[in-house]
């Protein structure tokens, strides 16, 4: 319950910034995101400088240019820089708050952060050398967010995701997974609201040997957007309860791929 309570109030926080950042406290006026600064254009790759720390790590693909942007970068900045300020300030992970890490598939840099996240999987296309690189980076022990995606969407991503892990199968999740529990308790998949489509969210994932038992390699959200919940929560547009619910599920993903 304590643990609710600051995470209510740390949301306010970002809520706060996020109103200051709409009567101009940023720029990059136009774009999708709660604070007005969101992608108009392609970022490209971003690396800070290594420093032993846990750092958001966005995934790039080659896709063509979205709302704004191009579909991988959807909810960048304001989505991971709301994320990061939860996650900082309800657990004890010594994670950077100065920046997102950009990385393509066969960044050699990518063996060095454990948890990687991808938008906009839909429109993900992969190559052989980004293939048998983000099979070794699964393989060894690295953990895969997939978020962002419609329910027309899934043929694609899964042609993807098999180029990855040709034998892999994808294992509908249930509320008494431990990936739900792992830090805040969710109860139901009730509490997981959709932010613009029809149908419920499914939960799937992808485990090492296509075990459940053993270590989740991919976590996918399909059919939902956790993020845009996050990139949005200083708007108002949705109520608190339900970008806490994001938030929550969000620090469960990142303590069950560090723990685990």
């Amino acid at each position: 319950m304590r643990t609710r309570m600051v995470l209510a109030a740390l949301l306010i926080s970002v809520m706060s910034v996020g109103a200051l950042a709409q009567r101009g406290g940023r720029g990059g006026g136009g774009g999708r995101g709660g604070g007005g600064g969101n992608v108009q254009y392609d970022p490209g790759n971003q690396h800070a400088k290594y420093d032993g720390r846990w750092a958001f790590v966005r995934l790039r693909y080659q896709t063509g240019m979205g709302r704004g942007g191009p579909q991988w970068a959807h909810d960048w900045p304001d989505g991971e820089h709301h994320f990061m300020q939860i996650l900082d300030g309800v657990t004890n992970l010594d994670a950077r708050l100065d920046a997102t890490q950009i990385m393509t598939l066969d960044d050699p840099e990518l063996f060095k952060y454990p948890i990687a996240y991808m938008a906009e999987p839909g429109y993900w296309t992969i190559n052989d050398k980004e293939a048998e690189s983000f099979r070794a980076y699964l393989t060894k022990g690295g953990f895969a967010i997939f978020d962002d995606f419609h329910m027309q969407d899934w043929p694609y991503f899964e042609q993807a995701m098999l180029k990855v892990l040709p034998n892999a199968k994808f294992i509908d999740l249930t509320v008494d997974h431990p990936i739900y529990h792992t830090f805040f308790e969710v109860e139901s998949f009730d509490v997981v609201k959709q932010y613009y489509d029809t149908g419920r969210p499914i939960f799937r994932a992808i485990f090492e040997d296509n075990d459940p038992k053993k270590r989740m390699i991919c976590m996918i959200n399909y059919n939902t957007d956790i993020s845009e919940f996050w990139e949005w929560s200083p708007s108002g547009f949705k109520p608190i309860s339900e970008s806490n619910e994001a938030y929550q599920i969000g620090v469960n993903w990142i303590i069950y791929g560090m723990t685990r």
